[in-house]
């Protein structure tokens, strides 16, 4: 993960301006959480950004700069989950994530 940067895309969106079209998103940053990846799994763990006023860090990037998706597993801790947590819930629910580099091959290959 050396340069890659991790983001949740809250939204997608387009606008023209000049007669070009621009296809971007607005999304919410992540930071890695040290140097290297965790020590017992081998994988990289981030955390969301924040900016001086707890507010999530978001910005609007265009869509070519989106290089792959991500899957993040939450980091639960040692005690057990509550019933009914919604999936659509849990990227605001956890403070931090592993980024699953075992999903799939080419997750492999960039997360190393």
């Amino acid at each position: 993960m050396c340069s890659w940067d991790i983001a949740h895309v809250k939204q997608f969106f387009s606008f023209r301006s000049q007669d070009c079209l621009y296809p971007c998103a607005m999304v919410q940053w992540y930071s890695r959480c040290g140097d290297e990846p965790d020590e017992d799994t081998g994988i990289w763990i981030v955390e969301p950004d924040v900016c001086k006023d707890s507010m999530p860090f978001t910005d609007i990037i265009h869509l070519d700069i989106i290089v792959c998706s991500s899957h993040l597993i939450a980091v639960y801790g040692n005690r057990p989950l509550l019933k009914g947590i919604l999936l659509c819930y849990t990227l605001n629910l956890f403070h931090s994530y592993y980024i699953n580099k075992y999903i799939d091959h080419y997750a492999f290959e960039i997360a190393f």
